[in-house]
C-alpha cells in the first residue's frame, strides 16, 4: 500500500472515516495500486491512471467516482444508486454514495474492479487475472 499527500487543497473528506476505509481495502486488493491525496480528496490508481476518486463533491464527502466499461454505463445510470457526477466525462464516469442506506457493497466492489480494468495495463490486468481467474477478461 502507497499512499502519497497532495500540496495546496484543503481536505473535503476524513481519509480515515469508515467507508473511506472500506473503499482503500477494496482497491488495495488490487495489484500495484497507489493512493494519491489529489484536490483535497483520496484517489486511486493503477499506478497512474485514477480508477477511484473519493468524495466527488464537497457536499457529499461519502461518495465515489468511477470509470465504466462503456458497455455497462448507461445500465449503471439507470440503475438508480449511480449517477452523472459534475466534472468528469458523463459517458464513461459515474458516482456513487457510499452512505446510501442501499449501498450494495459486493456490487461496488464489482464497480471498483471494472474501473480498475478501464486503466490498467497488460501487467497489471494479467496479475488481476491470475488473482481472480472467475473475473478474467
Amino acid at each position: 500500500m502507497r499512499r502519497l499527500a497532495g500540496v495546496g487543497h484543503p481536505q473535503v473528506v476524513d481519509p480515515s472515516h469508515p467507508l473511506i476505509e472500506r473503499v482503500r481495502r477494496i482497491c488495495f486488493e488490487l495489484p500495484e495500486v497507489v493512493e494519491v491525496e489529489a484536490w483535497g480528496r483520496p484517489t486511486f490508481r493503477a499506478a497512474k491512471p485514477i480508477f477511484v476518486h473519493v468524495a466527488a463533491t464537497t457536499e457529499n464527502p461519502y461518495s465515489i467516482v468511477v470509470k465504466t466499461d462503456p458497455e455497462e454505463h448507461l445500465a449503471l445510470i439507470e440503475d438508480g444508486r449511480f449517477y452523472g457526477a459534475p466534472y468528469y466525462d458523463r459517458r464513461r464516469w459515474v458516482g456513487a454514495d457510499l452512505d446510501a442506506p442501499d449501498t450494495d457493497w459486493e456490487f461496488l466492489t464489482e464497480v471498483i474492479e471494472t474501473s480498475y480494468r478501464q486503466v490498467a495495463n497488460r501487467r497489471q490486468l494479467a496479475a488481476l487475472d491470475a488473482l481472480r481467474p472467475g473475473h478474467a477478461g
